[in-house]
């Protein structure tokens, strides 16, 4: 079962292949989602060298950090790099 932590967002790495895929449009209409209603899907990131990495959840991270948060909701998965 995977335990759900808040984590920094500043000790989050996204990969340079990840943040080509991102849409600031969608952030957008992400973040005011989130402030009317909340974060509810947590994303997933796995451990890395001194920092997380960033597995699923580009656009909600991106929206949460737009809103000034500091830490996000987060599920610490073992994954493959990729």
């Amino acid at each position: 079962m995977l335990k759900l932590q808040k984590i920094l967002i500043s000790e989050i790495y996204v990969p340079v292949k990840r943040r080509k895929s991102l849409d600031s449009a969608k952030v957008e209409l992400l973040a005011e989602d989130i402030l009317e209603n909340g974060h509810k899907v947590p994303i997933q990131v796995r451990q890395g060298k001194g920092r997380f990495v960033l597995v699923e959840g580009l656009h909600r991270l991106e929206a949460c950090n737009s809103l000034g948060e500091e830490k996000i909701s987060s599920y610490v998965v073992q994954a493959q790099k990729f």
